[in-house]
């Protein structure tokens, strides 16, 4: 499961659980949302347990367009390929 949250800036995200399965799906739209609204997107990663195959290929897909907040050192390993091409995580 994965639990998406605006923060008070509608177009920081922050995400509780997998980024799995259709849940990736999910936070697709969500984005898409938050782009159209045409500021900085940020996607917070604190509470995120898991991200699957998919959901590393959504994050990759979108590095240049989000800045990745609190990133847990488990979210950080699965993500090192993004991270390294992305210079403003936090």
């Amino acid at each position: 499961m994965l639990k998406i949250t605006h923060g008070s800036d509608e177009a920081a995200l922050r995400l509780e659980g997998q980024v799995a399965g259709p849940w990736v799906d999910e936070l697709r739209r969500a984005y898409t949302d938050a782009a159209a609204l045409e500021r900085p997107i940020t996607l917070d990663l604190k509470d995120v347990t898991f991200i699957d195959a998919a959901g590393v290929a959504f994050i990759e897909d979108v590095a240049t367009t989000v800045t990745l907040v609190n990133c847990s050192l488990f979210a950080a390993e699965q993500l090192k390929t993004v991270l390294t091409r992305q210079q403003a995580v936090r």
